[in-house]
Order: C-alpha cells, then structure tokens, then sequence
C-alpha cells in the first residue's frame, strides 16, 4: 500500500463513477481527503471548491454521468453540450484554480478518472466518447506544458472497472453482461475498484513523479 501520509488530495463527484472506491483507498494510505459531491458545471464552481478545500498536493478529477446511449444521427445539441459540459469544460477550470498555488509550492499532481471509450470504438456512444477523448487530448497537452514546473497532469483511461455509474450491482449480476464480459474483456472479468483505486493511489504518490501526460488504459486489456 503507498504512504500517502502527509498529502492533501481533493477528489471531485465523490459520491459518482470512482468516486467512493478513490477516497476510500486515499485515506488507508493516509492522506487527508477532502470529497467533494457536487457536480461541478458551474463556471466558478472549481474556483469555489479549490477555494474551500485550501492548499493541495494532488487534484483527481472524477467526472461522469450516465452514459447516452444515442445512435450518432440522433445526437442532439442538448445531450452534446449537458455531456460537454459534465466531463470537459470544468477541466481548465479546475487547473486554473489549482496551478498557481501548486507552483508557488514547488509542484502538484492532477489525476483525470477517464475512459478508454476514447481509445476504441464502441456503437451508440459518440457523445460520451467524443467527451472522453477531449479529456486525454487535454491532459497530453496540459502535462507536456506543467511538466516544467514539477506538476504532473496524467490520466487513467478504464472501461470494465467495478463502479456505481456505469456497473452497478444489478448490470454485473445480469447474466447477458457476464457473457459479454467473457466475449469482450480478455481479463475475463470486471477490474475490481480497489485495483483501480490502487493505481490512482500510485499516481498520487512521489514513486510517480515521472509520468508526463500520460493515458494509462486499466481495462482488462479491452483497450491498450
């Protein structure tokens, strides 16, 4: 388990998608947690959280909401922008609010809770994984640019990780899904959210600082 004692880590949507499993496996590693549970649209929402929560050594950003399920010539402008606006425009939000004061402390990390829907081509999902890939696009060319000032901005990209949002209890007991597990995942089974959370606990730790920009896919090799 990674020692974590010492640093500070907000975790956005805690109550959603990785959000319970996350702050759970933090706080064993003993970091202190600050779980925020709102969903933050709002334009000055990450300004208030970041503002609320003080000074910090590590920002995840868990974002999500039920995926839509849309054939692509059905897609309207609303559920594009309401999935834009959930998973993608609060990213420069949160970073302008937590750079400088991590810079002034000498660096930082950011973690985004992605998905590999943006790695692989999956029927009625555009605008979820149109939404996703914005978000690895963002953190390749945010960690390239923070690199320098000791900030390391990486991203977990997972698909048939054990959640509440898109897995919950009644999806995994189908049997129909527990075939397509078999069929689809090579694993042969759903990642477990303490193995998930394991690894976002790595990325948090100092035994992490060299990843730049980086999409790690934890998918049970359904996507590499």
């Amino acid at each position: 388990m990674m020692n974590l004692s010492g640093k500070k880590i907000l975790v956005t949507q805690a109550r959603d998608f990785m959000g319970p499993a996350i702050c759970d496996m933090l706080r064993q590693c003993g970091a202190q947690v600050i779980a925020d549970e709102r969903v933050p649209t709002g334009e000055h929402d990450a300004e208030v959280i970041v503002q609320a929560a003080g000074e910090l050594d590590v920002l995840v950003l868990n974002l999500a909401l039920p995926a839509p399920t849309t054939p692509v010539v059905d897609i309207g402008e609303a559920e594009w922008r309401q999935v834009f606006s959930v998973m993608v425009d609060p990213l420069p939000r949160f970073l302008r609010a937590v750079v400088p004061g991590m810079k002034a402390r000498g660096g930082g990390k950011v973690i985004v809770m992605g998905s590999a829907s943006a790695l692989r081509g999956m029927k009625r999902s555009s605008t979820y994984s149109a939404a996703r890939g914005a978000q690895l696009a963002f953190v390749q060319a945010a960690g390239v640019e923070l690199a320098p000032d000791n900030i390391q901005v990486n991203a977990i990209a997972q698909n048939f990780v054990e959640n509440p949002t898109y897995f919950p209890p009644e999806v995994q007991a189908n049997p129909r899904f527990q075939e397509r597990l078999r069929r689809e995942v090579p694993l042969g089974r759903l990642v477990s959210a303490q193995e998930d959370a394991s690894f976002v606990a790595y990325l948090c730790s100092d035994n992490a600082n060299c990843f730049v920009g980086q999409v790690f896919p934890v998918c049970g090799g359904w996507a590499s």
